[in-house]
């Protein structure tokens, strides 16, 4: 709503009385020299303060949106996948620690990546602003780089026979699952270098 306010400066009004010293005299010929208007243009934002959670679904629709969602979707999988192995079936007392590097590396990402979706959907200008900084092309090259090795380590382990056959499966379905959500992870930092680049 835009409001124009005039405001006059022709305030130096006063009563042209004979007894005016000189000096009176003086200062209301300057008041009436220098009166004049000024126009101030106020804008004012009206909010209205509301409980509705409002969600930037838009950013769902670009490439980088979906990628976080299936890097989420898939992170999620595999930490369900290995949490619930590690669980039932322990190969000894301890997880190996290529499994659990494995679990590690899936939890510490899944975190990561569900909140960076989070303020990007809950919040309008996040998503814009965050792909012009570092942080994403740092974040995706470390997610890739430690998911792939993680990966590479259980698939390792899982060719050389150190598990039985239903740890077997389940380990090798989450490495190749691993392997892919870090070729994500490679894709989300090559997105972000040209973001950040401005390219």
């Amino acid at each position: 709503m835009q409001r124009q306010v005039a405001v006059s400066l022709a305030a130096c009004t006063f009563s042209e009385d004979k007894h005016l010293s000189q000096v009176s005299f003086h200062v209301l010929e300057f008041c009436r020299k220098m009166s004049h208007s000024v126009v101030i243009t106020r804008t004012t934002t009206t909010t209205t303060s509301t409980s509705h959670l409002v969600l930037n679904t838009g950013y769902l629709r670009t490439t980088p949106g979906l990628l976080k969602l299936v890097q989420l979707v898939i992170g999620a999988v595999n930490v369900g996948l290995v949490a619930y192995y590690i669980r039932h079936y322990p190969t000894s007392g301890l997880p190996s620690s290529s499994e659990f590097f494995f679990l590690l590396m899936a939890v510490a990402f899944l975190i990561g990546t569900f909140c960076l979706l989070a303020s990007c959907l809950v919040s309008l200008s996040t998503g814009g602003i965050i792909s012009k900084t570092i942080y994403e092309l740092v974040y995706h090259t470390i997610a890739f780089l430690l998911y792939l090795v993680a990966s590479i380590m259980l698939l390792v382990d899982v060719t050389n026979g150190r598990y039985y056959h239903k740890l077997k499966d389940a380990y090798m379905a989450a490495s190749i699952l691993g392997l892919i959500v870090s070729a994500l992870y490679l894709f989300s930092a090559l997105l972000a270098q040209r973001h950040y680049r401005g390219i």
